[in-house]
C-alpha cells in the first residue's frame, strides 16, 4: 500500500484538476473585479496561458522566477511604483495566475487552494459590497468542495468508494452552516472600535472623486461616472433640485492652471459671522468610501457633525479618512449672510492671481472697475450677463494654453462648470473683488423606493464665492448663467439612456439602488451605536469594551459548543443496527471485554462467554443474529433487533 507521501505526490487525474482550477477561477473573480480594468484583463490571461502550458508538465523553475519577477514590475509599473491595498491585492491575484504552472499533484492541488482562498478575503480590503460577499461565498464554497474531493481522491486503493457529488455539496453545506452562528455572534456582539486595531495601508490608485486640485478639463472622467457618491435622507423641509449645492472644497491658490486648496486654513472660530432664515434642512448623509478626509455638506453646514470639524471656509474635514461607507447626521441652511468681516490675510489671499498671465482679463477687469467704481455688484452682474450673452456650455473643448483663462473668455467662450468657475474667479479677483472656487455636488434625484436622494459622481460641480460688503461670502454659478438654447453638449446627451432624465423613469435602477442603501445601512452602516441600540432591544444595558468583550466571548462559547455538537452528531453512525452494536461493544470494552478491531462478531462473543458464561449466554446469540441481519440479510425484524441490542447490559 503506498505511503501517505507517495499518494500526495501522486498527479492529478483530469476531473481533480477542472475542479482546482475552476475553484481558483472563482477565488480571483472576485479579486480582479476590483482591480483596474487593464490589469484585471492581464492576469486572467496569465492564469490561462500558465494553466494550458502545465496541463501535461510543470513549467521550469526558471521560467516561472523570470516571470514572477516580470509581474511584480508590470504590477508595480501600473501602480505607479506606489504600494497600497490594491497593490498588495494586484500582487496576490498576479502570483495566484502563475501558481498553475506547478500544480501537477495532489500536493501541489492543496497548496493552490490554500493560496487561492486568500484571493475573496483580499478583496475584502476593497470594497465591501453584496455582489463582493456573494462571489466571495461562492469562490470558498467551490475551494471547500474541490478540497472535499481531492480528500476523497487521497483514499488507498481498494478503500471507501468515492463519494458522489452530491455527498460533497452536502458536506460542504454543512461546514458553512456549522460556522453561521459564530460569524453572526462576531458580527453582531464583537466590539466597535473607533479606529482600526490594526494599520491598514492606503490605495496606491486614488478612488475617482473630488480631489484639493481642480484644473479646466480634468474632471471628464468623473463626470462621466455614473456611480452614486452620496445618499442622503431628509428629516422634515427638503430643498429642490436647484437648491442642492453640496459643498465640498474652498480652493483659494490659482497658479495659472490648477487651483488647490490653501494649507493651514484654521477651524471655525466662535467669532464667525453668518445668518440663515428659514428654511433649515436637517437631513443624514451616507457617503461612499472617498479615501479623503473632506466632507460634502449641503450648503451651508451651520454646524460640524461628531467626528469632523469645520474650517474657517466651511469646508468640513474628518478625523479619520473615509475608507468605507460612512454616516453622517447634519444641518445646513442657506446663508443671508456668511463672514462679513473679511480679515486681511484672507483678503489678500482671496486676490492674489500669478503675474504675467491672461493680460487680456486683466485689462478687461481694470476698465470694468474704472466704470463700476465701487460697485462690486455691478461688476458681478456683468459678468453675468457676458456669460448669459456670449457664452455656451460644451464638453467639447482643447485643453488651456499658457492664458487659459484668456482663451476662454475671448477665443472659445464654450466650455464646462471648471472652465466656467476658474475664469469668473480670475476676472473677479482682477477686478479687485475677493473670490475662490468651491467644488462639490449639484443636484440629485428622489429615489422613488426609498424616499431618500441620490448624488452620483458625475453631479460633480464648481461655482464660485464672491465676498461683498455687507454680505460677506455669496454664492455665483457662473455655469447657471448659460442661455437654456446654448447648451449644446452635457452629460445626458453623451450617457444616452443613462442621463439624468432617463435614469429617473428607471425603476430598476432604483430598486437595486435601494437594496445597495439597505446593504450600507444594516452591514456596513452597523457601528457602535447601532450595537448598543442593538443590546438595549434584547435587555442588556449599555456596556462598555470589558462588557461587550464578555457578552461576545460567552456568546462565541456557546456558538463552538453547538458547533462541536452538531459536529459529534454529524460524526455518529447512520445506521441504527450498527449505531446499537456499536453501543453495546462499548459498554463490554468498559468492563475490559472490548472487540478488537480484526475479530469477527461472532468470534468475540464466544472469547467473551467462555470467561463469563453468565454474559455470554445472551450475547452469543445476539451476535448471531446481527451476523445474519448485517451480513447474510436473514432477519427480517431488524427494529426488534436493534430494541434487544439496546437493552442488553454485561
Amino acid at each position: 500500500m503506498p505511503s501517505t507521501s507517495a499518494r500526495a505526490a501522486s498527479p492529478l487525474d483530469r476531473a481533480n484538476r477542472l475542479w482546482v482550477l475552476a475553484a481558483t477561477a472563482l477565488c480571483m473573480l472576485v479579486l480582479l473585479l476590483q482591480l483596474p480594468t487593464g490589469l484585471a484583463l492581464g492576469t486572467a490571461a496569465l492564469a490561462v496561458v500558465m494553466t494550458g502550458l502545465s496541463w501535461r508538465r510543470p513549467v521550469p523553475g526558471l521560467l516561472r522566477l523570470l516571470l514572477a519577477i516580470a509581474i511584480i514590475g508590470g504590477v508595480l509599473t501600473v501602480m505607479g511604483m506606489r504600494f497600497g491595498r490594491d497593490t498588495g491585492c494586484a500582487l496576490l491575484a498576479a502570483m495566484l495566475a502563475l501558481k498553475p504552472a506547478e500544480t501537477v499533484s495532489l500536493r501541489d492541488a492543496r497548496s493552490l487552494l490554500g493560496f487561492a482562498l486568500f484571493a475573496p478575503f483580499s478583496a475584502f480590503l476593497l470594497d465591501q459590497g453584496p455582489l463582493t460577499l456573494l462571489l466571495a461565498t461562492l469562490g470558498v464554497s467551490a475551494a471547500l468542495l474541490a478540497l472535499s474531493r481531492l480528500a476523497d481522491a487521497d483514499v488507498p486503493a481498494g478503500g471507501a468508494p468515492a463519494l458522489p457529488a452530491r455527498q460533497h455539496l452536502r458536506a460542504v453545506g454543512r461546514l458553512l452552516l456549522l460556522g453561521l452562528p459564530l460569524m453572526l455572534a462576531t458580527f453582531w456582539l464583537f466590539p466597535r472600535f473607533p479606529t482600526p486595531l490594526w494599520g491598514v495601508p492606503e490605495r496606491a490608485l486614488a478612488q475617482p472623486g473630488l480631489s484639493d486640485r481642480m484644473s479646466p478639463g480634468g474632471w471628464l472622467d468623473l463626470m462621466a461616472d455614473d456611480t452614486p457618491a452620496l445618499r442622503v435622507q431628509f428629516f422634515g423641509a427638503t430643498p429642490t433640485p436647484d437648491e442642492m449645492y453640496w459643498r465640498g472644497l474652498v480652493l483659494w491658490d490659482f497658479d495659472g492652471r490648477d487651483w488647490t486648496r490653501a494649507r493651514g486654513m484654521p477651524p471655525l472660530s466662535a467669532n464667525a459671522t453668518s445668518s440663515q432664515p428659514s428654511p433649515r434642512w436637517d437631513y443624514e448623509m451616507m457617503i461612499e468610501a472617498t479615501e479623503q478626509r473632506w466632507l460634502v455638506a449641503l450648503d451651508l453646514p451651520l454646524a460640524a457633525p461628531a467626528d469632523a470639524r469645520l474650517d474657517r471656509d466651511r469646508t468640513l474635514v474628518t478625523r479619520q479618512r473615509m475608507n468605507g461607507v460612512t454616516r453622517w447626521r447634519a444641518q445646513s441652511a442657506p446663508p443671508a449672510s456668511f463672514d462679513t468681516d473679511l480679515p486681511p490675510l484672507l483678503r489678500e489671499r482671496a486676490l492674489m492671481l500669478p503675474e504675467g498671465l491672461n493680460p487680456r482679463t486683466r485689462a478687461l477687469a481694470a476698465q470694468w472697475r474704472r466704470e463700476a467704481g465701487t460697485d462690486d455688484l455691478a461688476i458681478v452682474r456683468r459678468a453675468m450677463a457676458w456669460i448669459r450673452r456670449d457664452f455656451a456650455y460644451t464638453l467639447e473643448t482643447p485643453l488651456p494654453g499658457r492664458d487659459g483663462v484668456d482663451e476662454f473668455l475671448f477665443d472659445q467662450q464654450r466650455g464646462y462648470c471648471e472652465h466656467f468657475s476658474s475664469a469668473f474667479t480670475t476676472l473677479m479677483r482682477s477686478a479687485g473683488i475677493p473670490a475662490r472656487v468651491v467644488v462639490g455636488y449639484a443636484g440629485g434625484y428622489r429615489n422613488r423606493f426609498g424616499d431618500y436622494w441620490v448624488v452620483r459622481k458625475m453631479d460633480a460641480h464648481a461655482w464660485s464665492e464672491v465676498w461683498l460688503p455687507q454680505r460677506g461670502w455669496v454664492r455665483v454659478d457662473p455655469t447657471a448663467a448659460v442661455a437654456p438654447e446654448r447648451i449644446f453638449d452635457t452629460l445626458e446627451d453623451r450617457l444616452g439612456a443613462a442621463g439624468n432624465g432617463a435614469l429617473q423613469r428607471n425603476p430598476l435602477f432604483d430598486a437595486s439602488d435601494w437594496l445597495r442603501r439597505g446593504w450600507n445601512d444594516f452591514v456596513l452602516g452597523f457601528d457602535a451605536r447601532r450595537q448598543q441600540d442593538l443590546l438595549r432591544r434584547v435587555g442588556l444595558p449599555r456596556l462598555d469594551t470589558t462588557g461587550l468583550g464578555s457578552v461576545f466571548a460567552l456568546t462565541a462559547l456557546l456558538a463552538l459548543g453547538a458547533m462541536a455538537w452538531l459536529l459529534a452528531r454529524g460524526e455518529r453512525e447512520r445506521d441504527p443496527l450498527l449505531r446499537a452494536w456499536h453501543a453495546l461493544g462499548a459498554r463490554y470494552a468498559r468492563l475490559g471485554l472490548a472487540r478488537q478491531p480484526h475479530e469477527p462478531a461472532l468470534a468475540w462473543a464466544q472469547r467473551v462467554a467462555a470467561s463469563h458464561p453468565t454474559a455470554g449466554a445472551s450475547l452469543v446469540p445476539l451476535s448471531q443474529r446481527f451476523a445474519e441481519a448485517r451480513y447474510a440479510a436473514a432477519v427480517s425484524d431488524i427494529p426488534a433487533l436493534v430494541r434487544d441490542l439496546r437493552r442488553h447490559r454485561p
